[in-house]
């Protein structure tokens, strides 16, 4: 009997179902390279460009921009901010977000957008706790937060980093090297980001892994005194301090003036209803947290050197037991770039409500963000939400030791990093930034050039507080 022919069987080739493109969902394959459109971006904005800085004939002076930055605040605290800004060049840089993205407008741009902080300095990086107890680091102010480009961040923070090194004390090379490394490493996260599954990226740089990551080996005890300090650093431990007992065996806030004073009833009483609103802003599986606290108490409380003279509350809120949780309700201003993003040829954005605008801004920023964080309009103008001293703690970048400042600088470089890439594909921004140095070279020398424009930017405002042009109050 003869056997059967062979037949041969071609191996099964799996072929993919053809599903129609979802909305909000990348396309499969996917077109072009994002690495190469950073690559060819350099021919359009060559990176040693951004070392440019020329002082524009019609910048307004220091004071003017001061002064017109403090318009809609209120009159009585402008004196307080002014007085804090006139402390130190570093200060006055924190104070002045809009004046420097007035000179970043006419500096040159690669026109690749992210999420940015719009007042990325080194002192608004920070400490804060998670839902879980835990502490994370990362950027922690977003009053100015909006779509634009990501270089103003990136020169904003490495500035600072030599204001702040000056005032430490640190020697004009060690401030220029920690702009120049903190740039570097913002370009080597990027890179590595970029290289990541998008998931891991997204996630990437867990804390204990940053000091590593960004070799920053001697700022390890400051961080951990830091963290000692964030750790007590409670609403239990504020409303302790700042409140009273009332006959009903509730609290109240006791006045302790300049910094916090207690509001007329009329005041208090439309805050506390402006929280019904704050709390559908809120995912839902929020509300029995807050249902289970009551509202007993606001206060009208001073905030940081940037926000001084905006309405600023804090709410006293108690649980059965008495124990207290404080939210802060913060008056939300436009963002100072708007206009300057305009100049620099970006569309304006179009803002719902400045509140929202702030909390999706930080969202989109940090890999963990407050879980109470909200909006909400008090008497028709923008309020955000936060829970106030959520064991934040901070580092004070100009009383850091000589040796810690580039340290410092290569963790916040990193972090900046992380945050930009939840909003651009990290792809293209490190195609466009590479491998070599010159990149972190045109920062660094941008960043001398700046800090000394400051330093003559702060000695006209000095100047103007000396000779009465505007009210200065000192040491508040």
């Amino acid at each position: 009997m003869s056997e059967a022919p062979s037949v041969s069987v071609a191996p099964s080739v799996s072929v993919a179902r053809r599903l129609p493109w979802v909305r909000g969902f990348a396309e499969w394959p996917g077109g072009g390279s994002p690495k190469e459109e950073g690559k060819a971006l350099r021919g359009q904005v060559p990176r040693d460009e951004h070392a440019l800085f020329d002082l524009d004939a019609a910048r307004p002076d220091a004071v003017a921009a001061v002064e017109e930055s403090n318009l809609g605040r209120l009159p009585e605290l402008t004196p307080i901010r002014v007085g804090r800004m006139a402390a130190t060049p570093f200060a006055f840089l924190r104070g002045s977000a809009g004046l420097m993205a007035y000179d970043l407008a006419r500096t040159p741009v690669t026109r690749i957008r992210a999420q940015i902080c719009g007042d990325a300095h080194a002192a608004n990086f920070g400490l804060y706790g998670d839902a879980r107890g835990g502490l994370v680091i990362d950027l922690n102010d977003f009053d100015e937060t909006l779509y634009g480009p990501w270089e103003w961040d990136l020169k904003r923070l490495a500035t600072s980093l030599v204001l702040a090194g000056r005032e430490a004390g640190a020697d004009e090379d060690a401030c220029r090297k920690a702009a120049h490394d903190a740039a570097g490493a913002y370009r080597r996260t990027m890179r590595l980001l970029a290289r990541l599954p998008v998931l891991d990226a997204w996630n990437a740089i867990a804390d204990e892994e940053l000091v590593s990551h960004t070799d920053a080996h001697d700022l390890l005890g400051t961080l951990e005194r830091v963290s000692e300090k964030a750790r007590a650093n409670t609403s239990g431990r504020f409303a302790a301090k700042s409140t009273e007992p009332t006959e009903d065996g509730g609290r109240r806030f006791v006045d302790a003036p300049p910094v916090l004073r207690r509001v007329p009833d009329a005041e208090a009483a439309a805050v506390a209803a402006a929280l019904e609103h704050y709390v559908t802003t809120l995912s839902e599986d929020r509300h029995p947290l807050l249902a289970r606290h009551a509202v007993h108490d606001v206060a009208f409380r001073v905030v940081g050197t940037g926000s001084v003279g905006t309405r600023s509350y804090v709410v006293l809120l108690l649980d059965h037991r008495g124990e207290s949780l404080v939210l802060q309700v913060k008056e939300a201003r436009p963002s100072a770039l708007v206009p300057h993003l305009v100049t620099a040829g970006f569309e304006a954005p179009q803002v719902e409500h400045e509140g929202r605008r702030v909390v999706l801004g930080q969202k989109r920023m940090q890999v963990v963000s407050d879980i109470l964080l909200g909006w909400t309009t008090v008497d028709g103008r923008p309020f955000q939400v936060r829970q106030f001293r959520n064991r934040k703690g901070s580092v004070d970048p100009a009383a850091l030791a000589a040796d810690q400042i580039d340290d410092y600088a290569r963790m916040t470089g990193a972090l900046l990093a992380r945050a930009h890439s939840h909003s651009v594909d990290p792809r293209l921004i490190s195609g466009y930034c590479g491998k070599n140095e010159e990149l972190d070279e045109a920062i660094a020398t941008f960043a001398v050039t700046y800090a000394d424009r400051t330093e003559a930017d702060h000695s006209a405002l000095v100047a103007a507080v000396r000779a009465g042009r505007v009210a200065a109050e000192m040491g508040v």
